[in-house]
């Protein structure tokens, strides 16, 4: 059995960086700074953290999207009616969503 320090340790690789240069608005900015006070981490980390999150969804919605299509294909080289096809995408699509 591992020992509980073990279960915890986190390994993170090193990936490598670039820095990037946006403006923010000073409202948001000052809206960001309490928010990453709240959550006890730095702005830095914040905007990381947000990026990170919807990137994660953005490619989510990309990868659907594309397995979605392939289903269709799929579908279409055994199904001989687009209709059919269609409904069952379309009934796939309900199932799956949010």
């Amino acid at each position: 059995m591992k020992n509980p320090e073990e279960e915890l340790k986190l390994n993170l690789r090193h990936r490598p960086t670039e820095t990037v240069s946006i403006k923010i608005p000073t409202d948001t900015l000052e809206s960001l700074q309490k928010i990453a006070a709240i959550r006890d981490m730095s702005v830095e980390a914040l905007l990381k953290f947000y990026i990170g999150q919807c990137l994660r969804q953005d490619l989510a919605k990309q990868f659907s999207g594309r397995l979605m299509e392939s289903t269709a294909q799929v579908l279409a080289r055994h199904i001989q009616s687009e209709e059919e096809v269609t409904r069952i995408i379309q009934e796939i699509q309900a199932e799956t969503s949010l």
